[in-house]
Order: C-alpha cells, then structure tokens, then sequence
C-alpha cells in the first residue's frame, strides 16, 4: 500500500479521479456515541454504538495503523 500525503489539516489529500470505498464516522448525540459506517460500493450503512472509552482510544488506534502502514 502505498503512502498517501496529508496537509497542513491532516487531512488526506483527495485527486479528481479518487472514489471512496468506505467511509466511517464517530457521532455524539446527547452525550452517546455512534460509530456509522458506509459502505459505497453496496450502498448501505451499519451502525453500532461505542462507549465514550472506545472513543477516547480511538487516536491510538490510529496512530497505530498509521505506523503499520508508513
């Protein structure tokens, strides 16, 4: 796989011609949280709720799959 390049914002840098596959999304909503997921390619979401201590894990969780793919 290879690198992808980041800006300034930390966001990934996106060409004309990139098409999402997946997409996923942490959601707060009255204190509870929401992990959705979309899946492009067959055109449907799932949904699960997350504790807020699974939310709080998640930048370790990223920067660990960060490391794994750098």
């Amino acid at each position: 796989m290879g690198k992808s390049t980041t800006e300034d914002s930390g966001a990934v840098a996106e060409s004309a011609t990139a098409e999402i596959l997946y997409s996923a999304e942490v959601r707060r909503v009255d204190g509870n949280y929401t992990l959705v997921i979309h899946d492009h390619l067959c055109g449907s979401v799932e949904t699960y709720s997350v504790s807020s201590k699974a939310v709080k894990k998640l930048p370790s969780y990223l920067a660990m799959l960060r490391s794994k793919l750098s």
